[in-house]
C-alpha cells in the first residue's frame, strides 16, 4: 500500500490571510501496515459487484477540495479528508462480519490512549499546526455523569428542529448487523443537514442555532452525548434546499481512533447529491476523495457495503437525521449500561434503582413516585423533560409515544410566588409554582424542578424535615445552564436563586404544614404574609412597651440582690414599688394580652385565607370541567341539528 494522503484543517494565521487551503498530512506506509496487522481482525478486501448507479461528478473541479473545508479556510478541529485509495471504483465493501470493538467497554475506564504509532504522522508545509487529540473525545464526554442526560442532549437537537417542520423524534433499540449487539437509534424528521452542516456537527464549537428559543447553543452536544453512550456513532442526514437533495454520512468512532492509534481526531464522511436528470445519486468532492472515505466507513461502521449504508435512508422521507450509537458502554456487571430488556417499551438504567428509606406502609408510594422513577426509567424522564411542546410533535420511545406529564398537576394547595431577579440592570418578574404533593404527608420528598427554555435542567432535592412534601416548578431563563444541561453555572445570580428557593420552601411549609397534618416546629418561624397595614403600627408600639417591661424587671432583679460584690457585706433590702411603677406594670400587662389576641387573630385570618384559596382552586377546577362539559354538549347539539337538516 502506498502513502495515504490525509487532509487536515490548518489554523495557521498566515494560511488564513493568504487564503491557503487545507494542509496535506501524510501517513507513512509503515504506520498503515503495522496498524492493520496489529489492530484489525479479518480480511479487508475490495469486492467487485454490479455496476454502481452512483456516478462521479465535478471530479475535475473538486478532486483535491476537502468536503469539510469551511468557507473561512480554517477550523478548530481535525477532520479526516482522504483515506486509503481503493484500487477498484466499481464498488467497495468490507468483508469482515465483525465490527471491531473498543479496547475497554466501560466508559470510565476507556480514557487511556496509546498514540505511539500514530505519533509518526508527519505534517507537510505546516506551521503553528493545531489538532485535537482523540483522547479529548473521551474527556469531553465525561461532562455527562448520567446516561439519560446524554440521551436528552441528542433529543434537544430534534426538538430544535421543530422550527424546521419536525413532527417526531424516535428513540429505539436497533442492532449492529456485524455482531448483533444492541445499539441506540435516535431519528427525527427535521430539516436534516447538508454537507457543510454535518461537517460542523462533527466539529467542535460550531453552532448554527441563532434562535433565542433554541436549546442547543454550544456546538458540543452531539460529541459529548454520543461518546458518553457508546464508543462509536454514525450519522445519516438527508436535506432538501431549493430543489437540491443531498445525503450525507459521517462516522465519529473512538474505536477507529484507538485501534489505529492516531494522534488527532479523524472523521470519515461521504456526501451525495441527487441528480434529477439521471435519477441517481452523484458522489460529491471528487471520486478519489469519496472512495477513500467510503472505504473507512465500510471498515469501521456497522455496515459492510455501500448498499447497506444507503439503505438507512429508506425510511427517512425527503428530509431528516438518523443517529446510531453502537458499541454501547458496559457497566461493572458486564451488561450494557442501557437496559433494553427489563421493559420492552422503555429503556432503563438497571443499577440506578435506589431503595427509599421510610416507613414500610409508605415505602411503595415513595419508590413508585415519579420523583424516584425518572432516575432509572427513560420514559418517565422524557415525560417531564420538556415543560411545553407543540401538540404536533411527539417523542416516540420504542414504538410508543411518551405522554407529557405536568408536575404542577400533582400538587395541592398551590400558590404562585413572584420572584424578581435583576439581570443586566433590568428586573424580571417570574412566578414560581409551589405546593404540597398530593400524596403528602405520606411522600417523603421535597425540592424544585428548574427549567430553562422549557427544558428540565436541574432537580433540586432537600433532605431536611422542614419543607417535607413541598415541591416547586420554575422557569429560569435568566441563568445559563452548564454544557451537559444537568446544572446551572454557579454565578452569583444562580446562588441567590438557590438561597431564595430554599427560603421559599421553608416559608410555604411553615404556613401550610398544619393543613395536611404536619406538626410545625417549635422554634420561632417567620410568617409568609405581612401584617395588615392598619395593624403594623400598634404591633410595633406593643413591642416597644414589652421591651420596656422586660428592662424594668431586670433592673428590679439586680436591685434585690442580697449579696453585693466588692463591699464585703450582706443586706436585706426591700424594694418597694411606687404608684407610677404599678401603673406601668398594669399597662404593660394589658398590652401583652392585647398583642397575644391580635397575633391569634392574624393566625386565624391566615388559616382562613388558605382555606379560601383551596376552595377557589377547587371551584376553578369545577368551572373548567363544566366548561368542557358545556362544549361537549354544544358539539353534540350541533351535530344533531346537522343530522335533522
Amino acid at each position: 500500500m502506498g502513502i495515504v494522503d490525509i487532509i487536515d484543517l490548518s489554523s495557521d494565521d498566515e494560511s488564513e490571510s493568504v487564503g491557503v487551503g487545507p494542509v496535506a498530512v501524510k501517513l507513512e506506509p509503515e504506520y498503515v501496515t503495522s496498524a492493520e496487522k496489529q489492530h484489525v481482525t479479518g480480511k479487508f478486501g475490495l469486492v467487485k459487484h454490479e455496476k454502481s448507479p452512483y456516478h462521479v461528478t465535478r471530479q475535475d473541479a473538486d478532486e483535491n477540495i476537502s468536503y469539510s473545508a469551511p468557507s473561512t479556510g480554517h477550523s478548530n478541529s481535525s477532520v479526516l479528508e482522504q483515506g486509503p485509495s481503493p484500487v477498484d471504483d466499481t464498488g467497495i465493501s468490507y468483508a469482515s462480519s465483525i465490527c471491531a470493538a473498543p479496547l475497554s467497554r466501560q466508559f470510565w475506564k476507556a480514557g487511556s490512549y496509546d498514540d505511539a504509532v500514530g505519533s509518526r504522522i508527519t505534517v507537510k508545509d505546516g506551521k503553528n499546526y493545531l489538532h485535537v487529540h482523540p483522547m479529548f473525545l473521551h474527556s469531553n464526554a465525561t461532562s455527562h455523569k448520567w446516561a439519560f442526560g446524554a440521551i436528552a442532549e441528542l433529543l434537544d437537537n430534534a426538538v430544535d428542529e421543530i422550527q424546521n417542520g419536525a413532527t417526531f423524534v424516535i428513540v429505539d433499540k436497533t442492532s449492529n448487523p456485524r455482531d448483533g449487539s444492541s445499539a441506540l437509534l435516535i431519528q427525527d424528521d427535521g430539516g436534516g443537514m447538508d454537507p457543510e452542516a454535518i461537517r460542523r456537527c462533527m466539529s467542535f464549537g460550531f453552532s448554527d442555532k441563532n434562535s433565542k428559543h433554541a436549546i442547543g447553543q454550544y456546538g458540543n452536544g452531539f460529541k459529548t452525548s454520543s461518546m458518553r453512550l457508546g464508543a462509536d456513532a454514525i450519522v445519516f442526514s438527508r436535506h432538501m434546499n431549493n430543489g437540491i437533495l443531498t445525503q450525507s454520512i459521517g462516522l465519529l468512532s473512538y474505536t477507529f481512533l484507538m485501534r489505529t492509534q492516531l494522534d488527532r481526531i479523524v472523521v470519515p464522511m461521504v456526501n451525495y447529491e441527487f441528480n434529477t436528470s439521471t435519477g441517481s445519486l452523484d458522489m460529491l468532492n471528487g471520486k478519489e476523495h469519496f472512495m477513500a472515505n467510503l472505504s473507512l466507513l465500510l471498515r469501521w461502521s456497522p455496515y459492510s457495503s455501500e448498499a447497506d449504508l444507503l439503505k438507512q435512508f429508506d425510511n427517512m422521507g425527503s428530509h431528516g437525521t438518523k443517529v446510531i450509537v453502537y458499541n454501547l458502554w458496559f457497566g461493572d456487571d458486564g451488561n450494557t449500561e442501557l437496559d433494553f430488556d427489563t421493559e420492552p417499551k422503555d429503556i432503563r438504567i438497571a443499577w440506578d434503582i435506589k431503595k427509599v428509606e421510610t416507613r414500610p406502609a409508605w415505602k411503595r408510594i415513595n419508590e413508585d413516585h415519579i420523583a424516584n422513577r425518572f432516575r432509572y426509567s427513560l420514559r418517565v424522564y422524557l415525560s417531564i423533560l420538556y415543560l411545553q411542546l407543540p401538540k404536533s410533535f411527539q417523542i416516540i420511545l420504542r414504538g410508543q409515544a411518551v405522554k407529557p406529564h405536568s408536575i404542577a398537576d400533582d400538587l395541592k394547595l398551590v400558590e404562585f410566588v413572584k420572584y424578581t431577579p435583576q439581570t443586566g440592570g433590568t428586573v424580571e418578574e417570574i412566578f414560581v409554582t409551589i405546593g404540597f404533593v398530593k400524596e403528602a404527608p405520606l411522600l417523603n420528598i421535597h425540592g424544585f424542578n428548574v427549567y430553562h427554555k422549557h427544558r428540565l435542567i436541574l432537580v433540586v432535592r432537600y433532605s431536611d424535615s422542614r419543607g417535607r412534601g413541598v415541591v416547586g416548578i420554575m422557569q429560569a431563563d435568566f441563568v445559563e445552564p452548564t454544557h451537559d444541561k444537568q446544572d446551572f453555572e454557579k454565578t452569583s445570580l444562580f446562588q441567590k436563586l438557590e438561597a431564595r428557593l430554599k427560603s421559599m420552601t421553608w416559608e410555604y411549609w411553615d404556613t401550610h404544614c398544619k393543613l395536611i397534618g404536619y406538626r410545625p416546629q417549635d422554634k420561632p418561624r417567620t410568617l409568609v404574609t405581612q401584617p395588615h397595614p392598619s395593624l403594623r403600627q400598634p404591633l410595633e408600639y406593643h413591642k416597644r412597651k414589652t421591651d420596656e417591661l422586660i428592662g424594668l424587671q431586670k433592673r428590679k432583679k439586680h436591685a434585690r440582690e442580697d449579696y453585693v460584690t466588692g463591699n464585703g457585706f450582706s443586706q436585706n433590702k426591700q424594694i418597694t414599688t411606687t404608684p407610677a411603677d404599678q401603673v406601668v406594670n398594669q399597662e404593660a400587662i394589658q398590652l401583652m394580652q392585647e398583642n397575644k389576641k391580635l397575633h391569634t387573630k392574624c393566625l386565624e385570618f391566615e388559616k382562613r385565607r388558605e382555606e379560601l384559596n383551596f376552595m377557589a382552586t377547587k371551584l376553578r377546577s369545577k368551572i373548567e370541567e363544566a366548561r368542557h362539559q358545556y362544549n361537549r354538549l354544544l358539539d353534540e347539539l350541533q351535530s344533531l341539528e346537522v343530522k335533522e337538516e
